[in-house]
């Protein structure tokens, strides 16, 4: 049987108990994921790109089978320059599922070689989004239950304007 890579892209601004939890079911699922973390030209994000990277890969580390690679231009082209076969997009509502489903068949006419995989995380992480966790934080709410500690205090640094 094939080897087959799958690739997981987001923003990642930051990354939640959520996400994790999606990369999590995904390696039971494929031999390899790549984690794009995406440059974010679309979006304004709070962390830079590197520092992104950073709480991207210490979330990876329990998974040998994860690589995190940052992209910029279209997914397509990250997707089929590493030999993928599936993208991996986790959905949380039903609200998700509207914008994912045209996604996914937009990608399906750029790219008919690959599939996307639709993962919906715990029950307990299906209300968590990178925005609600950033909004939550900078109204100095806990977020505790929605990121890593890692990630909830690199949150309370950049607050902080650090």
């Amino acid at each position: 049987m094939a080897h087959v890579i799958a690739v997981y892209p987001g923003t990642f601004d930051p990354i939640t108990l959520g996400h994790e939890d999606v990369v999590r079911r995904a390696v039971q699922l494929f031999d390899e994921i790549v984690v794009a973390v995406a440059a974010g030209h679309h979006k304004k994000t709070l962390f830079t790109l590197e520092e992104r990277m950073t709480m991207v890969r210490e979330a990876m580390q329990p998974f040998p089978q994860v690589r995190v690679e940052s992209f910029s231009g279209l997914m397509r082209d990250f997707i089929v320059q590493r030999g993928a076969k599936a993208m991996v997009r986790g959905l949380r509502a039903v609200t998700d599922f509207d914008y994912e489903f045209q996604l996914a068949g937009m990608n399906r006419h750029l790219m008919p070689e690959v599939e996307t995989v639709f993962l919906t995380p715990s029950d307990k992480y299906q209300f968590i989004s990178s925005t609600f966790v950033r909004e939550i934080a900078s109204l100095g709410g806990e977020v505790d239950k929605f990121v890593s500690l890692e990630v909830q205090q690199r949150l309370q640094d950049k607050l902080r304007g650090g």
